[in-house]
Formats: C-alpha cells, sequence, structure tokens
C-alpha cells in the first residue's frame, strides 16, 4: 500500500525546520531514520560539544591562572554530573520535537524508517511501506568515517557520536584525526585532566585554514598536548588489561585507555539509492544542486551536510530557509547566499575563519595584501599576557574589500563577526576601521590595529 505526500522531507535536522505554515495545506511525510530526533548538531555536534567546552575552558582557565598571580586549582570534574546535565536537556528536546511531530502537527507524518529512492517520485521505507512525493527533500546529513586501520584492528573505539556518552574520564586518550573535532575534544579531555595524544597525517593541525593560523594553533597545541603531525597509526592492539596500544610510523607507541576516531564525515548520499531516481552527486559523494538547493531531478532538493562542502549547522539552516521559500514560492526562487561562510573550531585556544586563505588567494590569481596582528599588542592582551595569538586580514588592495578574515586565540569565535558582516555588505577595511568608534581596552582592538595595518593603493 502507497501513501501520497505533497513533499517528503528525509531527514529531522534542519530538515525538520522545513515545516513552515506555508505549509498548512500540504500533506508532508517525515522520515527519520536515527533513533534520537532532530540531527547531529542537537545530538551529537554542535550543541553538546560546546556544553563540554565551556566547563572544559573554564577548569583550563584555573589551571592556567598561575601565570598571572593567582594561585588556583582543579580539585575534581565530575564527568558523569557534566554529562547528565548536558544530555538531560537535550534528550529531552530531541524527544520532545519527535512527539510534536509524531502527534503535534496535524497535516505531518513521522516515518521512524531509513528510506530508499525505488523510482523519481517513490521511496521504500525500510518498515516495508512505500510513499511517494509530488516534491522530495534530502537532509540525512553525514556521518563519521573511521580508517581501516582501526576497523580491521578489533580494537574498540569511539567516534563523535558515542564518545560525550562514556561513563567515566578516561586517565589517557589517543584522538586520531586533526581537524575540527578532533581538536575540540583534545581541549575537553585535556582541561578534565586526561593526558591526551593526538596523531594527525598532516603537518599541522586544522589544515584546512589558513597556513598561518594552522600553523599558531599547532604551535600552541604541543605546549599543551602531546602532538604527531605528519604521522600514522601504523597497528592497532589490545592489551590484556584493557590498555589500547597504537605502534605509529614515526617509530613511537601510544598506550591509552580510549581511542577516539575524528578522521571526517562524509554524506549519506549513498544510503539513498539515488541512482534510481537520477539524482546526480560529486565524486565525493555529495549530492549536486544549483543556486536554489534543486538537484538534478527538478522535484527533488537538498541541503545541509548531505550537499554541501562545508558540513555547518548555520549553512543548513540558511539552506533550509532557502528551500522552504522555493518550494512556497515556485515562480519566485531565491539563491542561496555562500559567498562569506564563516566557522569557527571551539578548541584551546579558539579558532575562526571566513573567505579566502592566502594560499587560496594566490590560487586564484587575486591581486591580495596581508596584515597580521598580535593579540599581544594590545592593552587587552598584555593584561592576558598572549604572546601566541594573531589576527590576520587578506584584502584587495585596490578595493579595500576583505577576502578573508582567520584568527587564532582567545574569543576568536565573536572576534570575527564584524568581520564577517564587513565581507557581506561590501564594506572597505579603512571606513570600517575609521568609521566607527572601537572601545579602548577591549581586545576588539586587534581587529581595529589589524584593519589600519593592511597597506592598500591610494
Amino acid at each position: 500500500m502507497t501513501s501520497n505526500y505533497d513533499l517528503v522531507i528525509i531527514g529531522s535536522g534542519s530538515g525538520n525546520s522545513l515545516v513552515t505554515p506555508d505549509f498548512d495545506d500540504w500533506r508532508i511525510a517525515l522520515v527519520e531514520q536515527n533513533p534520537v530526533f532532530g540531527g547531529t548538531c542537537l545530538n551529537v555536534g554542535c550543541i553538546p560539544t560546546k556544553m563540554f567546552v565551556y566547563p572544559a575552558s573554564l577548569a583550563a582557565g584555573a589551571r592556567e591562572a598561575e601565570r598571572l598571580g593567582v594561585d588556583a586549582t582543579v580539585d575534581k570534574v565530575r564527568w558523569a554530573d557534566i554529562r547528565d546535565r548536558i544530555f538531560g536537556r537535550i534528550d529531552a528536546i530531541s524527544a520532545g520535537g519527535k512527539e510534536y511531530r509524531a502527534h503535534g502537527s496535524p497535516n505531518v507524518d513521522l516515518y521512524e524508517a531509513h528510506a530508499e529512492f525505488v523510482s523519481p517520485h517513490e521511496l521504500r521505507l525500510s518498515t516495508g511501506e512505500t510513499i511517494t512525493g509530488e516534491r522530495i527533500v534530502l537532509a540525512t546529513g553525514s556521518r563519521a568515517t573511521v580508517p581501516d586501520v582501526v576497523t580491521q584492528s578489533g580494537v574498540a573505539f569511539h567516534t563523535s557520536d558515542t564518545v560525550m556518552r562514556i561513563d567515566d574520564l578516561p586517565p589517557r586518550v589517543l584522538i586520531l584525526g586533526g581537524g575540527y573535532i578532533a581538536c575540540e575534544f583534545t581541549h575537553v579531555f585535556s582541561a578534565f585532566g586526561s593526558r591526551v595524544t593526538v596523531v594527525c597525517r598532516g603537518a599541522t593541525l586544522l589544515r584546512g585554514h589558513d597556513e598561518d593560523i594552522a600553523q599558531a594553533f599547532t604551535t600552541r597545541a604541543r605546549t599543551q598536548w602531546d602532538v604527531h603531525t605528519g604521522t600514522l597509526i601504523s597497528s592497532l592492539a589490545t592489551a590484556a588489561d584493557g590498555t589500547i596500544r597504537a605502534q605509529l610510523d614515526d617509530g613511537s607507541s601510544v598506550e591509552a585507555d580510549l581511542l577516539l576516531v575524528a578522521t571526517g564525515r562524509v554524506p549519506n548520499s549513498d544510503l539513498l539509492a539515488l541512482g534510481n531516481a537520477g539524482v546526480a552527486t560529486h565524486p565525493d559523494g555529495r549530492v549536486v544542486v544549483d543556486e536554489h538547493q534543486r538537484t538534478s531531478v527538478p522535484h527533488v532538493w537538498a541541503l545541509g551536510d548531505v550537499s554541501n562542502e562545508w558540513q555547518l549547522k548555520h549553512v543548513a539552516n540558511h539552506e533550509a530557509r532557502v528551500v522552504a521559500h522555493n518550494l512556497a514560492h515556485p515562480d519566485a526562487p531565491v539563491a542561496a547566499d555562500h559567498r562569506y561562510v564563516p566557522s569557527a573550531v571551539f578548541t584551546h585556544p579558539q579558532v575562526a575563519s571566513v573567505g579566502l586563505t592566502e594560499t587560496q588567494a594566490r590560487a586564484a590569481g587575486r591581486e591580495y595584501v596581508t596584515a597580521v596582528q598580535g593579540f599581544g599588542s594590545t592593552a587587552y592582551g598584555w593584561a592576558m599576557e598572549d604572546t601566541s595569538s594573531i589576527c590576520k586580514l587578506i584584502a584587495d588592495p585596490s578595493t579595500g574589500l576583505l577576502l578573508g578574515a582567520h584568527l587564532v586565540g582567545e574569543e576568536a569565535s565573536i572576534l570575527i563577526q564584524p568581520l564577517i558582516q564587513a565581507m557581506s555588505f561590501g564594506l572597505p577595511v579603512h571606513e570600517m576601521a575609521r568609521g566607527q568608534y572601537w572601545i579602548h581596552p577591549a581586545l576588539t582592538e586587534v581587529v581595529e590595529n589589524a584593519l589600519l595595518s593592511l597597506q592598500l593603493s591610494r
């Protein structure tokens, strides 16, 4: 028996926000295969990780206060209490969202099942049911990848999907990977008292960032954690006492009580049988979409990690708003704006970025100038005794417009926001620097000074 719908949404993360009053007279199916409702960000991503990061940063601050004349200690970290506070809130939100869609949305049918295409309009569910959609939105997100050296070893491991729910704080943690997930969890476990080793195949941590930023962060990381860059795990084994032993290709070995694999995520497009619908994908698996988020099949749309390269919740939310508008107003579509997509890594110290890196600007043949300003060059930076944090700006020398902004340091995720605004609204750097007051001696002066340091054409 087949049920027919005006709209089928696959995925309950940002896809769930598509159900707006514009579609009150549509019959909608929402399909979610995961036991928890609400997507990656709510359950295993942005929100719970930052709820761990905040107390971790408090603990790290206490331990580092000695250099400023404050003798403070961290007596105890109650991991279980922190975990239960976090998921006591998140699990309730997830369960409430599922309950609302199941029983509080009269025009929505919730299917707790996996869906695959049978034909362009038809989907077969793992429950045995078949549904059809006049329009279909793919919002299935991404999943963690695990290298063969781990899966074939038989050693127990965690990913970001599972590690936040462990029962006890492990004394020794081995983290495989050097991206934002690896660096955030390195901060969390280290600040809480675990001895952390990071193994990263890249020459630096956060190698996707601007080279100066990645290098500055890696240098700082080496003062906090045992960091192995340009390194792979050759073999893994578990000892009789449960200790995980990793042999590295640099000749060293590591012992740990917990292995966290944070080597990236892949889009869940390969689980949808897209070939049966004719939906095209990129070589890396991302669903191909146009500027309106429409796939190669006109009635199928996609948003979020399944189709974009950023894997960021704020991008998925933006794309969901675009898709919702275009579904409701097919004769007046709007385009997604991916010109200036910012990101932040909530590690220690924070890292934030928007726009082109210097390497990208050079590869694109752009004329550019740069300015690098140390946080320690400002009065607030002096107060923090910060000798390693930097703000790097890249600008077009003829127009004075920013091409990129990159920061590593205290509250980088906040400091970058006025730079995102300047890029989004076309504000030239010297007009931005001199056209407003900058509070003295706030840390934002590092942004002001970096803007004034750019040597533009006159």
